[in-house]
C-alpha cells in the first residue's frame, strides 16, 4: 500500500512538473505572427479550438483545461489578438483575460473633406468598410444622425481600432468627438462673436482650417472673417469656392470660377456657406469662437506660410503688390 502511495505521489509530481513546463514553454506557431479572433459569446472550449485553428501547435483540450483550472474561463474577452513567436500558454491566457487586443490606427487629418476621410477608412488595414458604397445621406442615417450634413462632422485625430472593427464604429467615435469638441469650444465663445450657433462656429472653423498657413495666424484669420460677418461684408474666401466647384475644380481658380454662383461661393453670396467645407481641429474651433481683437478686414499670404493682415483696402492692395505681384 505504501509503495502504491509512493507511485501515486511520483506520478502526481511528474504531472505537476510536466504541466508547469508546458505552461512556461513557448508554443510552436505556423508563422511568426498569428491573428486570433474571439467573437462575443464564444465558449472557453471553442476559444481553445480557435487558438489551435489560428495556427498554434498544441492540443485544444490542454488549453481548455488551463482555462477551467485557472478559474478565469469566464473572464475571457472577445476581441482581436496577435500571437507572436515565443508565446506560452500562460501568456495566451493572460492576454485574452486582460483583453490585450492588437490595435491598428488610422489618422484623419485636419482640413480633410469627407471624401478624403472615406477614402482613408476604405484603405485602412483590416477595418471592415461597411459604409464604402453608401451615400453620405445613408451614412448619416445609419449613424443615427439623419438630416445632418456629413461634411465636417467628424473630429480629425488618430484613432486606434481592433482588427475586424468596422468603419462605422470608428466614425461614430469621430462624430461624438466632434460633438464634444464643438460644444466645449462654443461654451468658451467670446461675447463679441457674431456667430449665432455651434453649427455656425463649425462652418467658420472649417474655413479657418483651410485658410491657415501658419497655426499662429488662426485667431487673426478668424478676426478678419468675424469682422466681415459683423458688417455684412462678403467673406470672399477661395476654399469655399473650391468646395462648391466639387469635381469641376481643376487645381487652379480662375476669374470665371469666382463668378460661378454656388451655395458655397462666398464671392457671390453674403454670410457663411450653408455647411462646413472640411474637418476643423480643436485650434480652429477655438479660433472661430475666440477671434483676435482687431479691425482687420483683409489678409494675404506672404509666401512663407504666414499672412499679412490689413484694416483698409489700400493697405491690402499694397500688401498684395508686395507679396504676390512683386515678391522679394
Amino acid at each position: 500500500m505504501r509503495r502504491l502511495f509512493s507511485w501515486l505521489l511520483l506520478i502526481t509530481a511528474l504531472l505537476c512538473a510536466g504541466t508547469y513546463y508546458w505552461l512556461q514553454r513557448p508554443l510552436e506557431l505556423n508563422s511568426a505572427s498569428l491573428d486570433l479572433s474571439i467573437e462575443p459569446g464564444t465558449s472557453p472550449r471553442d476559444v481553445a479550438q480557435e487558438i489551435v485553428r489560428s495556427g498554434v501547435d498544441t492540443h485544444p483540450a490542454w488549453l481548455y483545461w488551463l482555462f477551467r483550472l485557472s478559474g478565469q474561463s469566464r473572464l475571457i474577452k472577445a476581441g482581436s489578438y496577435e500571437l507572436v513567436t515565443g508565446v506560452t500558454p500562460l501568456q495566451i491566457l493572460n492576454k485574452i483575460v486582460r483583453g490585450e487586443e492588437s490595435l491598428l490606427s488610422v489618422t484623419l487629418v485636419e482640413g480633410w473633406n469627407l471624401q478624403q476621410v472615406r477614402e482613408a477608412l476604405k484603405n485602412a488595414p483590416q477595418l471592415k468598410p461597411l459604409s464604402a458604397t453608401w451615400s453620405n445621406q445613408t451614412l448619416m442615417e445609419q449613424l443615427g444622425r439623419g438630416g445632418e450634413w456629413a461634411e465636417g462632422r467628424f473630429f480629425p485625430d488618430t484613432y486606434t481600432y481592433a482588427k475586424g472593427s468596422t468603419d462605422m464604429a470608428l466614425l461614430q467615435r469621430a462624430a461624438r468627438a466632434m460633438d464634444h469638441k464643438l460644444q466645449s469650444a462654443w461654451a468658451q465663445r467670446s461675447p463679441q462673436s457674431p456667430l449665432q450657433s455651434p453649427d455656425q462656429a463649425l462652418i467658420l472653423a472649417s474655413i479657418i482650417e483651410k485658410e491657415t498657413g501658419r497655426p499662429a495666424d488662426r485667431p487673426m484669420i478668424a478676426s478678419v472673417f468675424s469682422n466681415r460677418l459683423r458688417i455684412g461684408m462678403r467673406l470672399q474666401t477661395d476654399p469655399t469656392v473650391i468646395y462648391g466647384l466639387g469635381d469641376k475644380y481643376t487645381g487652379a481658380l480662375h476669374k470665371s470660377d469666382l463668378q460661378a454662383d454656388t451655395a458655397w461661393n462666398t464671392y457671390t453670396r453674403a454670410g457663411l456657406p450653408p455647411t462646413p467645407i472640411a474637418m476643423p481641429g480643436k485650434a480652429a474651433l477655438l479660433a472661430a469662437v475666440q477671434p483676435a481683437p482687431s479691425n482687420a478686414l483683409y489678409f494675404v499670404a506672404r509666401g512663407d506660410g504666414s499672412s499679412h493682415f490689413s484694416a483698409t483696402l489700400d493697405e491690402h492692395n499694397h500688401a498684395v503688390n508686395q507679396y504676390l505681384r512683386n515678391p522679394q
